[in-house]
Order: structure tokens, then C-alpha cells, then sequence
């Protein structure tokens, strides 16, 4: 099948995982994108807090992908000494990639990227939780007022299509509650944990392994999974909560004879984001529940998460797959370029023959 090739140029705002497992996509699979989509995508600018380059006709992403290993970007040829800002307000692109650090206080200097973005008549992607949790109803507004996509399916569960299974393939049912494993480092040291470990050497084990930071705590006092839940409650249930209206627990005092005990009655510990509504009000709670070991989520096991949704019409549907990793997350910001790829189709003008 052979089609007319649509360009994306992106720009991106950071280079961490989420940005590189994007670049490793591309420099593997662009021309698989081109041939079965009819989709182009080129990076055309990059902007970190300690180099930026922008070449308008695009960046070979495997040189990309080396030269950030090496640390060699800041000597390109294309190399511009932009802040971010000054990025966003020159560059001749399509579409801003936001893959900055998330700060799920005030979801600055992200949120600003993104309404910069969208006031130069950007479409943006992002797989920053701050500002879709902190400020989702403005910038949806932004995106509709201004005619262009804003993308975020990469802020919970990485490229597993949680969200998009809600808000998109499960319109027209009533969303009751969701409910989930939203945070992968959490999941493990559980898992761990039932394996007979103690949660300090449980701890230790992620950390070696990649899992954990060397600080932890937005981890295990349940703050990034509360940033998840915020995001849940406004994107499938229109609420307006911000993490600090969700109630939180961690799994810090979790104790190997409270694993024990659930073992022995036949249930799990997981540490489960749970977003209800009650009449009009829209609830959100993170916090360590005991599940029995038939429950869907109770298998659930490693760094994986899942996500169960519970509808009027067509009861509970669970969908579990990866939470996190540079490919996984870079292959959300994917879907999302492919959705606004099918949405400029839709809307371009048919011709009768």
C-alpha cells in the first residue's frame, strides 16, 4: 500500500529517556512509518538546559542519538545557543515534543512551553504529568481555541493506550470508577517483597536495577501515582482535581508480616490509584490495598501496570502493559502523532470524482 506522505517536523523540549527512546524509534522504524502510514516524521530542533540544535530540513536521529551519548551535540554545526523558550518561539515545526522534567507542583516551565507552542499554532505532544494533572481544563481549551492536537497519553502508563482506551474506545459508556497500578517501582518492590525480601532490601534491589531513583520518595509516598489519579479523574471523568486533592498512602509501611498475612489469605498488596464518582463528585485516592489473588490486577507482577475501568455498559476492562522505559513512553508520543495524523485527514476536503 502506497501513500501520499504527510511531513511532522517535531521540536523537542528535553533529551531524557522519553526524548531518546523517541529518537531510537525513528532511527529504526521511520521508514516503516512512511510506508504503511503515509507519515514523515522529522526532527528538526532539540533543546536541553545544556545544548539546543535545529536544522529545518531534520536531524538524522541515530547521529542524534550517538552524539547525546558522547556529549559531542554542543559542537554540531546546527547547534544555536536557545533557551527553550527561544526554541519554541523560532523554529519552523509542526509539532512541540514537552519531555521536560516534570515538576507536579506548579507544572512550570512545562505548561508555559506548551502555551507558547500552541499560540505560534504548534500541535503538542507531551509526556509531562505535571501539566496535564495541574492544568488539563485550560489547555484543552487552548488546544480547541487554537485548532490543534494536544497529545498526553504518555503521562500514564507510558505508551499502553489507558487513556485512550477511556476517553476514545470507551465513549458513549458511562466510566464509574477506575481503578489501577499506575506506578511501576511501587509494583516491584511489592512483588519483591511477597518473594521474601524486606522493604529496604526490596528498595535497594530497584534502585540497582533502574527502577527507583536515588531519591525515591515520589515512588513510595504514592506522589507520582497521585499526579496518575489526578489525570484520570480529568481526562475520563471531567473532574478538576489537582494531586493535592487526592488522599495518599504510600507503601512505605509496608511490613513483611503484613505480606505474610495477606499471602496467607490468599490476597496481594498493591498500591492501587482509585478514581470514583459518588452522585456528582469525583473522588481520588491512592493508598496500599489488599487484593485477593483472582482480582486482575492481583497478577499484575514486576514494574508492568494495569488499569481497570469499570463502565455502565459494558461492566470492567482491564488493560495491563508496560508504565514505563524510553521506548515504551517514546512510542506514546507515536500514537499520538499517528492520531493527529488521522484527524488532518478527516478534515480535509473531499473531491467527487
Amino acid at each position: 500500500m502506497t501513500h501520499e506522505h504527510s511531513t511532522y517536523r517535531l521540536a523537542l523540549v528535553g533529551f531524557g529517556s522519553v526524548g531518546r527512546g523517541l529518537a531510537e524509534i525513528l532511527s529504526l522504524h521511520r521508514r516503516r512509518l512512511q510506508e504503511r502510514y503515509g507519515v514523515d516524521v522529522r526532527i528538526v530542533a532539540v533543546c536541553t538546559r545544556r545544548w539546543c540544535v535545529y536544522d529545518p530540513g531534520g536531524i538524522d536521529a541515530a547521529a542524534l542519538l550517538q552524539s547525546a551519548a558522547s556529549g559531542a551535540v554542543g559542537g554540531w554545526d546546527c547547534a544555536r545557543a536557545w533557551s527553550a523558550d527561544e526554541m519554541i518561539a523560532s523554529v519552523d515545526a509542526d509539532v512541540l515534543v514537552e519531555a521536560s522534567p516534570t515538576d507536579m507542583t506548579t507544572g512550570e516551565p512545562a505548561t508555559g512551553y506548551i502555551r507558547a507552542a500552541m499560540a505560534r499554532g504548534m500541535h503538542v505532544i507531551t509526556s509531562n504529568k505535571g501539566p496535564i494533572a495541574l492544568h488539563f481544563a485550560e489547555l484543552r481549551r487552548l488546544a480547541q481555541e487554537r485548532g490543534v492536537l494536544l497529545g498526553f497519553e504518555a503521562t500514564v502508563m507510558a505508551g499502553t493506550p489507558a487513556l485512550r482506551l477511556g476517553w476514545s474506545d470507551l465513549a458513549g459508556c458511562e466510566i464509574q470508577e477506575v481503578r489501577g497500578i499506575v506506578n511501576g517501582t511501587t509494583n516491584f518492590i511489592l512483588s519483591a517483597m511477597e518473594r521474601g525480601m524486606d522493604y529496604a532490601s526490596a528498595l535497594a534491589e530497584a534502585q540497582r536495577l533502574g527502577y527507583a531513583e536515588a531519591d525515591p520518595t515520589g515512588d513510595v509516598e504514592g506522589y507520582d501515582a497521585a499526579g496518575k489519579a489526578a489525570i484520570l479523574a480529568n481526562v475520563l471523568m471531567d473532574a478538576h482535581l489537582t494531586p493535592m486533592d487526592v488522599e495518599r498512602e504510600g507503601i512505605t509501611g509496608i511490613t513483611p508480616d503484613m505480606v505474610a498475612a495477606a499471602t496467607a489469605a490468599g490476597e496481594r498488596w498493591k498500591l492501587i490509584a482509585r478514581v470514583w464518582r459518588d452522585a456528582q463528585v469525583v473522588h481520588a485516592v491512592v493508598r496500599p490495598m489488599r487484593l485477593r489473588t483472582d482480582h486482575p490486577l492481583a497478577g499484575v507482577s514486576g514494574v508492568a501496570n494495569a488499569l481497570t475501568i469499570s463502565t455502565d455498559l459494558l461492566g470492567d476492562v482491564t488493560i495491563i502493559g508496560p508504565g514505563a522505559g524510553g521506548v515504551a513512553t517514546g512510542f506514546a508520543i507515536i500514537s499520538d502523532l499517528l492520531a493527529l495524523h488521522r484527524m488532518r485527514k478527516n478534515r480535509e476536503p473531499r473531491t467527487e470524482n
